[in-house]
């Protein structure tokens, strides 16, 4: 069997439990230089939504990335944890009843459901807001300019034309605004998810590259790598809320068909879904190809993105 793939579990549980470490650090009770003080139930709250949970993918493909330039693994999650905060917020917003109602997250209640929708949306403002605090350390990388382009990458994978456009674009498709929603074709779902779920796993990948000062041809293809684990990611995971088990996914399943959610699972079928998902996985592994064996590991990451269960 090939090393890396029997390497991989190590490699993204060791991610994880740094990701971990260095959440629990940020999201301390005390008051930093500049702030006056933590409320205590915000801060219990943005624990609740950030810690003991998920895969942590997006810090893997970063650090993962990163690591491929022998970028300083220290820096590497410093930027890894300021991405995972904006994902964090995204679910905790999410999950909010004027979004997708669920009450479920990673087997445990929702925000909003164990605390209030009030402290739900402060947590998801105050868990960005940290984000931006975190990329913006020393810690991350020496060079200001550095920083710089990671905060602006952030910004843009998080905001209008990315993560926040896309679940506007989500929400639209639903019909939300229009007693007629639009009947989008494959391409505007794909554009939509490249969006709402594609863009920050995409800024995974190509924040790794800026912290190990990578070449514009590298960088390139670890963009165009990103973009394809992103639109991958997203198959898979509707895939899993039409044959998932609610009990493993943690969260409900099903939801995506009665929602009119616009999916690419829903236009080509659940079987050409998954010849497009494992298409997209040897489109990945050829990005990779200018690197070799040290993007083994990312190539293992794009097979355990096609092949989750949860």
């Amino acid at each position: 069997m090939n090393k890396s793939i029997t390497e991989f579990p190590t490699r993204l549980a060791s991610v994880a439990a740094g990701i971990e470490v260095l959440l629990k650090q940020l999201l301390a009770d005390t008051a930093l230089e500049g702030e006056i003080f933590r409320p205590t139930r915000l801060v219990a709250a943005m624990r609740h939504a950030a810690l003991d949970g998920g895969k942590r993918l997006r810090p893997f493909l970063l650090v993962e990335t990163a690591s491929v330039f022998g970028a300083p693994r220290a820096g590497a999650l410093m930027a890894g944890g300021a991405l995972e905060l904006v994902h964090c917020y995204s679910l905790v917003h999410d999950d909010l009843p004027a979004m997708d109602n669920d009450d479920l997250r990673r087997g445990r209640p929702t925000v909003h459901k164990a605390f209030d929708e009030a402290t739900a949306i402060l947590v998801g403002d105050a868990l960005l807001t940290l984000a931006f605090d975190a990329m913006a350390r020393p810690q991350v990388h020496p060079d200001p300019a550095v920083r710089v382009e990671l905060v602006l990458g952030l910004a843009r994978a998080s905001g209008l034309g990315g993560m926040a456009g896309g679940q506007m674009l989500d929400l639209a498709a639903e019909g939300r605004f229009d007693d007629a929603p639009p009947k989008l074709g494959l391409a505007e779902v794909e554009e939509l998810q490249a969006m709402k779920t594609g863009a920050l796993l995409r800024f995974g990948c190509l924040a790794g590259a800026i912290l190990g000062g990578a070449k514009p041809a590298e960088r390139d293809a670890l963009d165009r790598f990103g973009a394809i684990i992103g639109e991958a990611f997203q198959i898979a995971d509707d895939l899993l809320d039409v044959e998932g088990d609610p009990a493993t996914v943690g969260k409900a399943t099903g939801k995506d068909a009665g929602a009119h959610k616009a999916t690419a699972v829903g236009i080509l079928g659940v079987a050409k879904a998954k010849e497009k998902l494992f298409g997209l996985i040897g489109e990945a592994e050829t990005a990779l190809a200018p690197f070799g064996s040290a993007g083994a590991l990312l190539k293992a990451a794009a097979r355990f993105v096609a092949e989750r269960r949860a």
